[in-house]
């Protein structure tokens, strides 16, 4: 990771990070959604996201880490290709919008099927935050192994074996991705 790509000081604000959390932007821009609809889940929370026509329905883990929060999304009007990102908050605004990184990644619920791809690292102008969106063959089998799962393990390989490693909770997973899939096709 480049010096602009440091992670935040593990601090932990709870209400601080809800808040957060919950305005936060689709990686297609920085900008704040309107939210409606939070429930909580366990260690996840399921809710909705608009902005004039435009709905998302997430389902998100903010338990594990305090600086980082994982999310699968879906899209009204396209619910069939939902997208796994993890936001990591960082010292400063960004100045521009940029692709960071592409490195390999590897995601495993429990003792699961091992799901190789790559994770692109992305910035957003004026955000303090970077985004890593997983490119996955199998992202439907990964998503009914989070349902059922305990933990997602995440590796993401940076080069000459500069490994990045992250877990989430998947406590209360299977009820928010149930729930985000739910209203995004109740909306379509």
């Amino acid at each position: 990771m480049t010096q602009a790509l440091r992670p935040r000081s593990a601090t932990w604000r709870p209400a601080l990070a809800l808040l957060a959390t919950l305005g936060l932007a689709s990686t297609a821009n920085a900008t704040n959604y309107n939210i409606s609809d939070v429930e909580a889940h366990g260690h996840w929370h399921s809710l909705a996201l608009s902005l004039g026509q435009e709905r998302h329905y997430r389902a998100l883990e903010q338990h594990s880490y305090s600086d980082s929060i994982l999310s699968l999304n879906y899209t009204s009007g396209v619910c069939d290709l939902p997208w796994l990102e993890v936001r990591v908050e960082l010292e400063e605004l960004q100045a521009e919008n940029r692709v960071a990184n592409l490195v390999p990644g590897d995601l495993r619920v429990d003792y699961a099927t091992i799901h190789s791809g790559a994770a692109e690292f992305i910035t957003q102008r004026g955000d303090n935050g970077f985004y890593v969106n997983f490119y996955l063959d199998e992202l439907d089998l990964l998503i009914d192994e989070m349902r059922d799962g305990e933990t997602l393990r995440l590796r993401f390989d940076r080069g000459e074996e500069d490994y990045w490693f992250m877990s989430f909770d998947l406590t209360g997973a299977g009820e928010a991705i149930a729930r985000a899939e739910r209203m995004c096709e109740a909306a379509g």
